[in-house]
């Protein structure tokens, strides 16, 4: 798991352990719901995207749907060929959020975590690329 790519954005945000679990965890609810769906351009038809409250998500609705993220990896075993990885960065997504501590996420971290649901494939894949030694 390669998270460097967050090392790229400027925002003060995405800066602090809770805003990069924040993104993250909207990385890996992003990579569900494009799988539970058969083209990216269907995600609104997908029920996780249909179940998230954009702009007005709280901590509390954050984590609740996070800690989903092994029921739905098992209902969706067939369509989701990495979910070791998916499994791996949600739980590097909770351990950051824990240890940011605040308790809404307002609207920087609304941003954050849609700014990842959006482009979930392409940080996914970018996350756990393999690097020229061949490792992930």
């Amino acid at each position: 798991m390669n998270l460097s790519l967050l090392d790229n954005f400027a925002d003060e945000y995405l800066r602090k352990p809770q805003g990069r679990g924040v993104f993250l965890a909207g990385v890996v609810l992003g990579y569900i719901a494009g799988c539970q769906v058969e083209s990216e351009r269907d995600i609104k038809n997908a029920p996780l995207f249909k179940q998230i409250q954009f702009g007005r998500m709280d901590m509390k609705s954050l984590k609740k749907h996070l800690a989903r993220v092994p029921q739905l990896l098992a209902a969706y075993s067939e369509s989701i060929a990495a979910s070791q990885l998916v499994s791996a960065l949600a739980a590097e997504a909770g351990r950051l959020m824990l240890m940011g501590g605040e308790r809404e996420l307002g609207v920087e971290g609304n941003f954050a975590f849609t700014v990842g649901f959006g482009n979930a494939t392409s940080y996914f894949w970018q996350i756990f690329k393999k690097d020229d030694k061949g490792d992930e």
